[in-house]
C-alpha cells in the first residue's frame, strides 16, 4: 500500500478454516483476491452474521471494505475502488477490453452466484452438511428453526431468479451446459480478457472456486471435469493467493 492510501479493513464473516479459501462467500472471496492481486495490505474484521456490520451497510450484507473510516459495500464497487487505489492491477488494455472484463464480472455475480446459492441451500444432497457447518454452533432452539426459515426464503428468491424455478434436475442441467460453454471459452494460457488479470478473472474465480469445495461435492466434480476451465482457475488462484498480507482487526 502506498502512503497516499488509508488503512483498509475488510468486514466479513468467519474464516472457513479451509486452506486456500479465505471465505465461504464468493463476494468476500473476490475482494480478498482483488486486494492481494493489487498488493494492498488489509486487516480482517469478522462478524458472527452480516447484521453485525449494519452500521457500515444498512442492507446488512458483507463484504464491506473500510477505506480509512469510509465504508464501501458491494463487491463490484469495492473492486472499482481497489483499482482506483492501485491503478492497472485489476484492469488493463483498451476501453473495449475493460468493458468486456466488467461484463464478465457482472455475468459471474448474476449467473454463477445463483448456482452457488442453489448448491448450498437448495440441493438436498448438500444441505445437511451445509446446515451443520453454517449453523452448528448456534444454540439448539435457534439451530432448529433459523436454518429452515432462511433456507425457505432463499429458495423462494432462487425461484424468482429462475435458477430453481423448474427444480433440481433442470437447475443442474443448466449448470452443466454453462460449464461446457465456459470450458470452450477458457483461455489455454493467461487470463480471461486479453491475457492479463482483470476483474473478470476475480469474479469468475470466486464463484467457480465456491462451487469447487467439499461442501458441494457434485458441483465440485462438475467443475473439475472441465480440464481447461480447471487449469485456468488454478492459474488465477496462483496469481492471487499471495501478495498483500492480511491480519485480524
Amino acid at each position: 500500500m502506498t502512503d497516499k492510501n488509508p488503512p483498509l479493513t475488510l468486514c466479513e464473516l468467519a474464516d472457513p478454516g479451509v486452506p486456500g479459501l479465505e471465505s465461504y462467500s464468493p463476494f468476500c472471496l473476490k475482494v480478498h483476491r482483488a486486494l492481494k492481486a493489487a498488493g494492498l495490505p488489509y486487516a480482517r474484521r469478522h462478524g458472527t452474521h452480516p447484521g453485525v456490520f449494519k452500521r457500515y451497510n444498512p442492507a446488512g450484507k458483507v463484504p464491506v471494505l473500510l477505506i480509512g473510516d469510509e465504508p464501501v459495500s458491494d463487491s463490484t464497487e469495492i473492486l472499482r475502488r481497489i483499482e482506483a487505489m492501485a491503478p492497472g492491477t485489476l484492469m488493463s488494455g483498451d476501453r473495449a477490453a475493460q468493458a468486456e472484463a466488467w461484463l464478465w464480472e457482472e455475468f459471474a455475480d448474476a449467473s454463477l452466484g445463483g448456482f452457488v446459492t442453489a448448491a448450498r441451500w437448495a440441493d438436498e444432497r448438500n444441505w445437511p452438511t451445509f446446515r451443520k457447518v453454517f449453523f452448528g454452533e448456534l444454540p439448539a432452539p435457534v439451530r432448529a428453526v433459523l436454518p429452515v426459515v432462511v433456507r425457505r426464503r432463499l429458495i423462494r428468491r432462487l425461484v424468482t431468479r429462475e435458477v430453481w424455478d423448474e427444480g433440481a434436475e433442470r437447475c443442474w442441467a443448466r449448470l452443466e451446459a454453462l460449464l461446457d460453454e465456459l470450458e470452450v471459452r477458457a483461455p489455454r494460457e493467461g487470463f480471461w480478457v486479453g491475457g492479463a488479470l482483470s476483474v473478470a478473472d476475480l469474479s469468475l474465480f470466486a464463484h467457480l472456486r465456491s462451487l469447487r469445495i467439499d461442501l458441494t461435492p457434485w458441483q465440485q466434480g462438475a467443475v473439475r471435469r472441465r480440464a481447461a476451465l480447471s487449469a485456468y482457475l488454478d492459474r488465477v488462484d496462483a496469481r492471487t493467493s499471495g501478495g498483500a498480507a492480511a491480519r485480524a482487526a
